[in-house]
């Protein structure tokens, strides 16, 4: 192998890489890498509007001009529509390619409305119109699956996010199997829709790390590297058995390993781009079937002892009303909802900036 590792495997497996940004920049560099799509959230919207601060300053200053009326809160979402509508630009040639199951561009429905099922798929139906190409995101609550349904059936591609566990990705891939089923009984169109189901893996790895660490366990930390992977193929196992037709993504990157021990399966996988950056630098050697080879036995059982782990690795290992509680969600919601906070305050600063800095 010679070249890029990332786009040695787009090439040669069913695997497709999506970058887990809208940075222009960065999306540019991950098409060129054998890229297809891009995911978004609420803290990296952010970081994509700060790393180019003088253009959205004037966006900012611009769009307030010209809606009076605003609120900082309603000026930042304008921003995130209009960078999610520039980044999906760049995705318009796979998109064609793929017939809409790849070359999407994800953007993240409010996290203040979580608990509001209604309201998830009515912004959800809202942010689809912004481009043909955008996919919407929606958190697995315990309030929100009734939200993946209805979001399916209104047409949106959907991008289950906030998701960490076997449970959440089955009541996902059963919500979205609904929606379908009724478009189709309705003879509406469903062939160029691609929707995806998250694991935040990292994610799944850092609560469970931090659990044993609250618990002061005694084990090898190194196991806990293994959490979110051990999770993901346990999921897409059950997927292939049932034939979901919803893709598994892989996000929330922590290691090399969240790329190269899921490749082969007809699977996304999201890396951040510096992790994209670390990878192509590296000396890995793809193995392309790594999905199909269980993790190691002992690993695995060691990890069976932390019943935060077998929460999210046994298919019922939590109810849908226990999503929401799932320590993985809550710390993750809240991380969303600073951001949003954040990125109204930026737009504040902007408008009436600080005198005294």
């Amino acid at each position: 192998m010679s070249g890029s590792p990332l786009k040695y495997a787009a090439d040669n497996c069913k695997t497709v890489l999506w970058n887990d940004s809208a940075n222009p920049k960065e999306l540019a560099d991950s098409i060129s890498w054998g890229g297809v799509g891009a995911t978004c959230n609420p803290p990296l919207a952010l970081s994509a509007i700060k790393a180019d601060m003088p253009y959205w300053t004037g966006r900012i200053k611009d769009y307030a001009a010209k809606n009076p009326l605003a609120s900082d809160d309603a000026i930042g979402w304008a921003m995130v529509r209009e960078l999610s509508i520039n980044a999906a630009k760049l995705l318009e040639p796979a998109f064609r390619k793929y017939n809409g199951r790849n070359g999407r561009l994800s953007i993240q429905t409010d996290p203040r409305i979580h608990r509001d099922a209604k309201a998830l798929a009515d912004q959800a139906f809202e942010f689809s119109k912004l481009a043909d190409n955008i996919i919407v995101k929606i958190p697995v609550t315990s309030f929100a699956i009734d939200a993946f349904e209805e979001a399916t059936y209104r047409g949106v591609s959907i991008n289950a996010t906030v998701s960490f566990t076997v449970a959440q990705t089955l009541a996902v891939a059963e919500a979205v199997e609904r929606g379908l089923k009724r478009r189709e009984a309705e003879g509406l169109d469903i062939s160029t829709m691609g929707p995806v189901c998250t694991i935040m893996v990292g994610r799944t790895d850092d609560w469970v790390r931090l659990v044993a660490e609250r618990d002061k366990a005694a084990v090898d930390p190194g196991i806990f590297e293994w959490a979110g992977i051990a999770v993901f193929k346990n999921a897409y196992k059950i997927y292939q058995e049932r034939g979901y037709r919803t893709r598994l993504l892989v996000a929330a990157f922590r290691n090399p390993m969240h790329w190269s021990e899921l490749l082969g399966g007809d699977i996304v996988i999201s890396p951040p781009y510096p992790w994209q950056e670390r990878i192509n630098n590296s000396s890995i050697k793809p193995d392309l079937h790594s999905i199909d080879k269980p993790v190691d036995p002992r690993i695995l059982s060691a990890l069976l002892e932390f019943s935060e782990f077998r929460k999210a690795y046994e298919p019922d290992g939590l109810s849908v009303a226990e999503f929401s509680t799932y320590g993985a969600v809550t710390r993750t919601l809240r991380g969303f909802l600073v951001a949003v906070n954040e990125l109204e305050a930026l737009v504040r600063d902007v408008l009436i900036p600080n005198p005294d800095k």
